[in-house]
């Protein structure tokens, strides 16, 4: 979506809200109950402003900021702490910044950058990014009325709100009972928000370090790798191809546990001379349908009738190197022919004499990929090894 529509969207929420809320409020018949309405329940709504505030958690509170006394005030003298040497910090990032957006040339990166949703932040993640908000200025807000609770400041209430896009919290004090302690507990107070938040950051840390081995229970790993995205109407999309949600367990016989070997597979494809299969020059005949000769658009010899989907020409050696083998083609059913052991020449295969090593006719920049997966039969590719790669990750 364009990012001029985002804006109108947003424009057009706000505006309808904002003439609801004053039509609703001025209408004679309703006005009086609904304006009792939004006083019973906190609510409030101003130009690109919606608030919700409530006293119903203060006795909440209340009790978490008188369990254990000597540990919350040890904890917020620690965070009061942490917040003075973070300003000192954030005064050096701050003129580190300053001096580089005078002094900075093009290309070279800023100290700091502000998160920019639809800019620096693509719209995808907004769904991540808004409600992760949320709960860090929900949980920065409690710290701030726990410590005031443990500092003896009233706390009137707690409220959330949405400022334009961007949801928020906020906790009311009373002023007088914060005027009136001393610098070092109002301190304790300030950055008790801060040092949540920084708290915070260290469970999320901690918790995707440990992700993998929490989950491990529930997850199959070493399996095969995982399709999370196929391009639309691409050469492996469609009934017979991959979709999200396959697992993938090996390329061309090259056997896939991680992305790595995603990648190292497909590359060994490219890279390596390409493998045949083996088979008895009698059933090679036998099951032969080919027609007449003739050039491909990329310069290959084609044996198969053009509406053929199910076939591909291949092409084998008859004779001994001595006496200069001659190459002949045949028209086969290519599926089978891929579930036979693999060769490079006809003296790999265990019967050298009676069976030929079969290879795609194909040009020079194709290749035949077979893909097994955990659903459905193999996989069949004919081209490009880098458009297969580009078509599915």
């Amino acid at each position: 979506m364009l990012r001029t529509t985002w804006i109108a969207l947003v424009l057009g929420f706000w505006s309808s809200l904002y003439l609801i809320d004053a039509f609703l409020k001025s209408n004679r018949y309703i006005g009086q109950r609904y304006a009792e309405f939004q006083v019973q329940n906190g609510l409030q709504v101003s130009v690109a402003q919606l608030r919700w505030y409530t006293t119903c958690l203060n006795r909440c509170f209340i009790r978490l900021g008188q369990c254990k006394p000597r540990i919350l005030t040890a904890w917020f003298t620690l965070g009061a702490w942490f917040g003075v040497l973070l300003m000192f910090v954030g005064v050096v990032l701050l003129t580190l910044t300053l001096v580089k957006s005078v002094s900075q040339e093009e290309g070279e990166p800023a100290v700091l950058t502000p998160v920019m949703p639809g800019v620096n932040l693509p719209v995808s993640e907004l769904g991540y990014f808004f409600p992760v908000l949320l709960v860090s200025g929900i949980w920065h807000e409690l710290g701030h009325a726990i410590a005031a609770v443990r500092e003896q400041v009233r706390v009137n209430g707690f409220g959330i709100f949405l400022m334009v896009v961007y949801p928020g919290a906020f906790v009311d004090l009373h002023t007088d009972h914060l005027k009136a302690v001393s610098a070092a507990r109002q301190l304790r107070i300030y950055c008790a928000g801060i040092w949540h938040n920084f708290v915070l950051v260290l469970f999320a840390i901690a918790v995707l370090l440990t992700l993998p081995y929490l989950l491990s229970p529930v997850y199959v790993t070493g399996a095969g790798v995982v399709i999370t995205n196929v391009v639309k109407n691409s050469p492996v999309s469609g009934r017979r191809g991959l979709a999200v949600g396959y697992h993938v367990t090996s390329i061309n016989g090259c056997p896939v546990t991680v992305p790595e070997d995603w990648r190292r597979c497909l590359g060994a494809v490219v890279f390596y001379p390409p493998y045949g299969h083996c088979m008895t020059v009698g059933k090679v005949q036998q099951l032969n349908t080919n027609v007449a000769l003739y050039k491909g658009a990329g310069g290959q010899v084609e044996c198969c009738r053009n509406d053929s989907v199910s076939e591909l020409c291949f092409r084998y050696e008859m004779g001994t190197e001595m006496d200069k083998p001659q190459r002949e083609y045949a028209c086969l059913e290519a599926r089978p022919i891929t579930e036979l052991a693999r060769c490079h020449k006809a003296s790999d295969c265990h019967q050298a004499r009676k069976t030929a090593c079969l290879h795609p006719s194909l040009d020079n920049s194709s290749r035949l990929i077979r893909v097994l997966h955990n659903t459905g039969p193999p996989m069949l590719y004919v081209g490009d090894p880098y458009l297969f790669g580009y078509s599915g990750k």
